[in-house]
């Protein structure tokens, strides 16, 4: 079963945190609000956590995963940013927005895209992921929590515990989670590409 823990949204408990904290660090996979909505999250490197977010969403080899980074310093140590990419992704963060570049060697080969080598990258503008990614020390391994054959993702805490409690090993509920995925923006070509409009505005992307 699930643990699940309640966070305070405006100031989360320092204890909580670090617990969760330490359950990733052991090999927990987590179910975790941000300012889009829920994200399944786990350890960079995690083979198995990985397998089991690929499970439970019935994703292929192609699909994006999310490294969830606490600020542009951490970003820029696993993506490679030209200046305008700079200018760019440094004018919509923190925010809901997923952006798609070439990564470093600082990122594990089994999250790269087969043939691009990018991966996703994020700094959201949620109190409580921020302290997650923050005590973590480095970028959480994420994914948005939408399910197979739905078209919403979940966004209710105590819902996830009930649907998914077998299938992952913790909840955080905060009560303040958003309800639209990131908006995803590759990066990787010559111009800029709106792969999924959600909670951020595209318009400056178009």
């Amino acid at each position: 079963m699930a643990k699940y823990f309640d966070v305070h949204p405006a100031n989360p408990q320092p204890r909580t945190i670090g617990t969760v904290v330490d359950s990733i660090r052991s090999g927990a996979l987590v179910a975790y609000p941000t300012d889009s909505c829920y994200a399944l999250g786990c350890q960079l490197g995690n083979r198995d956590a990985i397998d089991r977010i690929k499970s439970i969403r019935n994703l292929d080899d192609r699909h994006h995963f999310t490294l969830v980074c606490h600020d542009f310093a951490q970003l820029a140590q696993f993506v490679r940013v030209d200046n305008d990419v700079f200018r760019a992704v440094k004018a919509a963060t923190p925010g809901s927005y997923t952006f798609i570049l070439p990564a470093t060697k600082e990122v594990p080969r089994q999250l790269l895209h087969p043939k691009k080598k990018t991966v996703g990258v994020r700094i959201p503008d949620h109190v409580v992921t921020q302290a997650l990614v923050s005590e973590l020390g480095e970028p959480l391994l994420s994914s948005t929590l939408l399910l197979p054959d739905e078209e919403e993702p979940l966004t209710q805490g105590w819902e996830i515990k009930e649907r998914l409690d077998h299938e992952v090993d913790a909840v955080i509920d905060s009560g303040d989670c958003g309800t639209e995925p990131t908006t995803v923006i590759d990066f990787s070509g010559d111009e800029p590409e709106i792969v999924r409009r959600g909670a951020g505005d595209t318009s400056r992307f178009e």
